[in-house]
C-alpha cells in the first residue's frame, strides 16, 4: 500500500495556460493505485486500485454507501484519502487542490447560480481564469450551441427546466476544456422520461469532446445504457470492472450477479469441476471457478426459454410446471416451479404467431451452456 507522497510530482499546465486553449490533449488516463479511507471502524475505499483509458466513459456502480461517490471525491479533491495513489497521466495530484486539477465537475444538484444568467453561469469559470471577455463570448455562445441551449443565454436559472438546467450544468463543467469531467449522480433528480433521453445526450456531448469522463450511479440500467466500462463497487472495495455486456453476460462475484439485472439462483453441487443441478450434469464453458461444493446457479429470465424438445448439444435443460403466464405488452413473462419450493421466471418475446403452454403443464426449460454461470455466494474479488 503507498503512503501519500510528501510532494506532488509535476503538475500539468493549468486551465488557464496558454497550452490549455491550443493543441493539448483534452483527455488523459486516470491510475488509482491501493486507495484506502477509512471513518473510524468503517472502510469506505478498501485498497482500491483501477486504471481508466484516455477518453473512456467509466461508470463507477454500486448501491448506496458502496464506496463510489468516495473515489469520485478523491479524484475531484474534496476528500484526501489514508494511503494510496491517484494519477492523472503521468502526474500524481493527490496534493493538488480540486482547482489545480484541471477537471469538470457536474453534481447532483447542478450547483448552478440561481441570481445569474444562463450565459452568466458558463462564463463564470473562465472569468476565474482571468480569460479574455471576447473570448469569454465565444466559448459561452459554442457551449450553448453544443447542449443546444443557443436561444436561452439570457434566461435566468429558475425559468428552466430541469432537463434544461442539467444541460447548463454540463456546459458549464466542460466550458474552459478540462482533461477529465467528473459526474456525481446528475440524472438522478429527473423524471424517468427525461432522465433515459438525457442518459443519450450525455452519452453524445461525451463521444463529440472525447473526455475521460467518470460517471456515478446506482441505476444499473442508467450505467449499462452509457459505459465504455462499469466498474462495481460494494463495501469499499471493487467486484468487477468491465465492459456492460460482459458483466452483464460473465458476472466474476455473486454480488455483481445479483446486482446488475434480474437473476434468480438454483443451487448446484461442483465436483472435481463438474456442475449437476438437482442430481442432473449440467454443461458448463469451463469447470466453475470456485472449489466449494455447494453453489449457485444464476439465470436470467430472457436467456431462458420453453423448449418443445431435447436440448441440443450447446444446451442445459431442466423440467418444471407453469404457474402462470403475464401478459407484458411486448413479452411474456411465465412463472415455473422447479423441483418443488424454486421458482422462476422465463421472458418471452411476444409475437401473434407463439401460443404458451397453459398453467399446470410440465415445461422443459432450455439455456445455452455459454448462458451458464456457476458462482459461489461468498465470492469475493
Amino acid at each position: 500500500m503507498h503512503d501519500i507522497p510528501k510532494s506532488p510530482g509535476p503538475a500539468s499546465a493549468g486551465p488557464d495556460t496558454a497550452a490549455a486553449s491550443s493543441g493539448r490533449d483534452k483527455a488523459l488516463p486516470i491510475s488509482v493505485s491501493s486507495l484506502v479511507k477509512s471513518y473510524g471502524a468503517f472502510h469506505a475505499l478498501d485498497d482500491v486500485s483501477i486504471d481508466i483509458h484516455s477518453g473512456e466513459f467509466m461508470t463507477l456502480l454500486g448501491p448506496s454507501g458502496s464506496g463510489k461517490t468516495t473515489l469520485l471525491m478523491v479524484l475531484a479533491g474534496f476528500v484526501r484519502p489514508d494511503s494510496g495513489s491517484v494519477k492523472f497521466g503521468d502526474d500524481e495530484i493527490l496534493l493538488l487542490p480540486p482547482h489545480k486539477r484541471d477537471i469538470g465537475m457536474v453534481f447532483q444538484n447542478y450547483a448552478l447560480f440561481p441570481h445569474m444568467t444562463v450565459a452568466e453561469n458558463l462564463a463564470y469559470p473562465l472569468k476565474l481564469r482571468s480569460i479574455g471577455k471576447a473570448q469569454i463570448r465565444e466559448r459561452v455562445d459554442r457551449a450553448l450551441d453544443l447542449v443546444q441551449l443557443t436561444e436561452l443565454g439570457d434566461r435566468g436559472i429558475d425559468a428552466l427546466s430541469g432537463g434544461q438546467r442539467q444541460r447548463v450544468a454540463l456546459a458549464r463543467a466542460v466550458i474552459f476544456e478540462p482533461r477529465i469531467l467528473l459526474m456525481d449522480e446528475p440524472l438522478s433528480a429527473l423524471d424517468k422520461n427525461l432522465r433515459e433521453q438525457m442518459q443519450f445526450e450525455v452519452r453524445a456531448l461525451h463521444d463529440r469532446l472525447g473526455i475521460t469522463t467518470v460517471y456515478v450511479t446506482h441505476d444499473q440500467r442508467e450505467a449499462l445504457t452509457m459505459s465504455d466500462r462499469i466498474a462495481v463497487i460494494n463495501e469499499g472495495r471493487i467486484q468487477q470492472v468491465d465492459p456492460p455486456q460482459r458483466l452483464y453476460e460473465r458476472p466474476e462475484t455473486f454480488f455483481v450477479a445479483s446486482f446488475i439485472g434480474e437473476t434468480h439462483r438454483l443451487p448446484v453441487e461442483v465436483s472435481n469441476g463438474a456442475a449437476s443441478l438437482f442430481g442432473h450434469p449440467i454443461k458448463t464453458q469451463s469447470a466453475p471457478a470456485s472449489k466449494r461444493p455447494n453453489q449457485t446457479l444464476i439465470l436470467r429470465p430472457e436467456m431462458l426459454r420453453i423448449a418443445e424438445s431435447g436440448p441440443a448439444d450447446n444446451e442445459n435443460q431442466m423440467t418444471g410446471t407453469l404457474r402462470q403466464n403475464v401478459f407484458q405488452g411486448d413479452s411474456f413473462v411465465s412463472y415455473i416451479n422447479i423441483h418443488g419450493d424454486h421458482e422462476i421466471a422465463v421472458r418471452s418475446q411476444h409475437r401473434s404467431d407463439y401460443s404458451l403452454p397453459e398453467p399446470g403443464s410440465e415445461v422443459r426449460l432450455s439455456w445455452l451452456v455459454q448462458d451458464t454461470v456457476i458462482l459461489a455466494e461468498d465470492d469475493t474479488p
